[in-house]
Parts: structure tokens; C-alpha cells; sequence
């Protein structure tokens, strides 16, 4: 299987190459160059979920993250748990907007 170039690629297309893209450039700069470590999890967290996430610096935030996210306790994130993490903030996302959209506006 090969990616479709970005300008043939539909949009689901682009956002899964640039999950994996963004899982990588974290992945491998300590040890494993297929899993994230807690240092690179909380670069990750911070750089590019900090809009969603709020205060990612904090070490217990982090390692509550790492905790949940680490189902085979190896005490590293590979990419099947970062797909998890993804997945769950984007639920989260979607339920709080078609809560939030629900609410009856005060006129």
C-alpha cells in the first residue's frame, strides 16, 4: 500500500497520513524509534495537543496520560495507543460540540 500524493489524497486520507507523520516526529528520539517515551509523549502533548488538552507540563497530567494509554505496561506509547488517544479526544470533542450546539441560545 502506498500513500496517494496530498494533492490526489481526500481529506480522511490527509488526516490519517498526518496522524502518522505526527506520531513520528515524535516517535524514536530516545530508544524505540517506534514508540513514545514519556519525555517524547509529553512533547507531543504539549506542542501539539495543548489547545485540547490545557496544562500538559503538568507531570501528573502526563503520566495519568502514559498510565492510560500504556495497555501492555511497557512504559512506552506505541502507535495503536496513540490512535486510542486521538480517537478519544476527537469524541470528547465531538460530544461537547453537539452538546454545546444543543443548548437553546437566550435570546
Amino acid at each position: 500500500m502506498s500513500l496517494p500524493n496530498s494533492e490526489n489524497a481526500s481529506t480522511l486520507e490527509n488526516a490519517m497520513q498526518l496522524l502518522i507523520q505526527t506520531f513520528h516526529k515524535y516517535s524514536g528520539n530516545e530508544g524505540d524509534k517506534y514508540t513514545l517515551s514519556r519525555a517524547e509523549l509529553k512533547e507531543m502533548l504539549t506542542t501539539e495537543l495543548g489547545n485540547y488538552l490545557g496544562n500538559a507540563q503538568d507531570k501528573e497530567a502526563v503520566d495519568r496520560v502514559m498510565g492510560d494509554l500504556d495497555s501492555n505496561n511497557d512504559g512506552e506509547v506505541d502507535f495503536t495507543e496513540f490512535i486510542i488517544l486521538v480517537g478519544a479526544l476527537t469524541v470528547a470533542c465531538n460530544d461537547f460540540f453537539l452538546e454545546f450546539n444543543d443548548k437553546p441560545t437566550k435570546k
